[in-house]
């Protein structure tokens, strides 16, 4: 592993940096070279980037609808 970010961290990125944190865990897992204690530990690391990344996407995709909603209301 090479830079992932502890746990307390995660929320604090940026989409980009979790994606590719994420990144390197799935690639650290899937290698087979990490013990399975490790493995777990960033597996549920993983899953909580997931889940950051799912807001970091929920919150931009709340600002497109409201620009476009705003953009709508100005054409009229």
């Amino acid at each position: 592993m090479t830079h992932i970010k502890k746990e307390k961290d995660s929320g604090k990125l940026d989409f980009e940096h979790a994606i590719k944190d994420l990144t390197e865990i799935v690639d650290n897992i899937e290698s087979g070279q990490t013990p399975l204690q490790s493995s777990i530990e960033q597996y549920e690391k993983g899953m909580e980037l997931i889940k950051h990344c799912r807001e970091i996407l929920q919150t931009a995709e709340k600002k497109i609808e409201k620009i476009a909603q705003e953009k709508t209301k100005e054409a009229k």
